[in-house]
């Protein structure tokens, strides 16, 4: 397989720096991403993230790496078991639907599963384990309600993810909710004790019956699958206050360890300059964008490529079109090529190719892949007019390997019914003879069946329109 023969540079939410990224023991990487919470569909802002964890990984495989991922579903919290009893369901089954929507979507979008996806309710165990260590070490402590909480002054270093001012915060303080703004700071629980609000959510442990809190969850399994330390923690820039300041909290003061190496987070979404809310209509599903006649892969495109990960993105139907137009490009690229015999291309193997090198260097640059592209879609238009030459073309099909390893759109082309086929085949025939009236009367039957009918010095593309 080809791979980037040069260091590959992250930016480090915990430094604030570019680092060479040095795996604790390489070529495999142990990487940890938080799941969604499910109570509801996923919206393509949350898709954003996804797909940059998924870039991550695809990068990391392209420069030699072994990634091995683990991503979480929050399956209880106050959102899981509110919404299941809006809807009057067991939670499980509330949860499970989601789950499963989320997964279609994955697909859709070409993203690679996790190879690991625990559900928080089916690791309570070592949540409730994980919490023991930190009472047993003084970390944490049973408040008046029943519910367990850390002690954040307990952990000197508390804040230097998100870069707090110590001097704001709340030592003492208790938060119970399972999230809370950004400006509340106080000691945040760790079990919560049962309400009857929860109605029928809870387990049994040494402190009485409730649940786990959302930040312990993401600690005990990631550590439980990934190690007590391990390389890459990755999220939402929304989630670096609190949920990832607390997960370095309560895991390092229960292991005395680093926990985690690198941290990395992506920007958050707006459509059309302004932020999701349901009161502006704007939250979409993947399904929503399928429903205007998209394809995952536009929208994978888009989300990937419209700004670097760390920089804000702004949706808009507009850009959505752009980027569909941008696949198209490289679809009519690659019917063309693929119609080739393989004595075409050069055999040599693409290491040497200045396009693979430009590709690597930018994505080395903490996953730069708008610049990326801008190399291979110059590198497009060389081999395009290479085709129309009937000139010397490099190894193609490698290189192309090589790139949608990152980009991740797989297969482009629908295969036409055999009565397209049968009216393109008709359509050759009478070009050969020269009878341009009946070849253009067969173009307009091929698109009334919704394909289009292109015709190169390698003979007739067809694609769907």
């Amino acid at each position: 397989m080809t791979h980037c023969r040069i260091p590959l540079h992250l930016f480090n939410t915990f430094s604030r720096t570019l680092e060479e990224f040095r795996p604790i023991a390489p070529p495999k990487v142990r990487l940890y991403a938080c799941g969604p919470t499910v109570y509801g569909r996923a919206h393509i802002g949350n898709f954003r993230t996804f797909l940059f964890v998924d870039l991550l990984r695809r990068v990391l495989a392209l420069f030699g790496f072994e990634p091995e991922q683990v991503m979480n579903y929050t399956d209880v919290d106050d959102k899981t078991i509110a919404a299941a009893q809006a809807a009057s369901l067991p939670l499980r089954e509330l949860t499970s639907r989601y789950i499963d929507l989320f997964e279609q979507d994955l697909q859709t979008l070409h993203i690679l599963l996790p190879d690991r996806r625990p559900k928080a309710t089916d690791h309570i165990g070592l949540m409730i384990a994980l919490i023991e260590k930190l009472l047993q070490n003084g970390h944490a402590y049973r408040g008046e309600d029943g519910s367990v909480y850390f002690r954040i002054d307990s952990f000197p270093d508390y804040g230097r993810l998100a870069h707090l001012d110590r001097q704001g915060l709340q030592p003492g303080a208790r938060i119970a909710q399972d999230e809370y703004v950004k400006e509340s700071v106080g000691d945040f629980a760790l079990w919560k004790a049962w309400k009857p609000e929860d109605g029928e959510v809870g387990w049994d442990s040494p402190w009485g019956k409730g649940r786990p809190g959302w930040h312990i969850e993401c600690s005990a399994m990631s550590m439980h699958y990934l190690g007590e330390e391990f390389d890459i923690h990755c999220g939402g820039s929304d989630l670096v206050f609190p949920h990832h300041e607390n997960e370095i909290a309560q895991s390092r003061c229960a292991t005395g360890k680093e926990f985690v190496h690198l941290w990395l987070h992506c920007s958050h979404m707006l459509v059309d300059g302004e932020k999701m809310s349901k009161s502006l209509g704007n939250v979409y599903s993947v399904a929503d964008v399928l429903a205007k006649g998209y394809s995952g892969r536009h929208l994978r495109f888009l989300l990937l490529t419209a700004a670097h990960y760390r920089q804000t993105l702004n949706f808009t139907w507009e850009a959505l079109a752009a980027a569909k137009a941008a696949v198209g490009r490289i679809d009519d690229w690659l019917a063309r090529w693929r119609q080739l015999p393989a004595e075409r291309f050069a055999a040599a193997t693409p290491e040497g190719e200045p396009l693979l090198a430009s590709f690597c260097g930018s994505l080395a640059d903490d996953l730069n892949l708008s610049d990326a592209l801008g190399h291979f879609f110059e590198f497009l238009r060389a081999t395009n007019r290479a085709l129309d030459l009937g000139a010397p073309l490099p190894n193609l099909p490698a290189l192309w390997q090589a790139v949608d390893s990152v980009l991740g759109l797989g297969e482009p082309l629908e295969t036409p019914s055999s009565l397209v086929q049968e009216l393109a085949d008709r359509r050759s025939a009478a070009r050969s003879r020269r009878d341009w009236k009946e070849s253009d009367s067969l173009r307009e039957a091929i698109e009334k069946e919704g394909w289009t009918v292109r015709d190169t010095p390698e003979g007739q593309e067809l694609r769907r329109r």
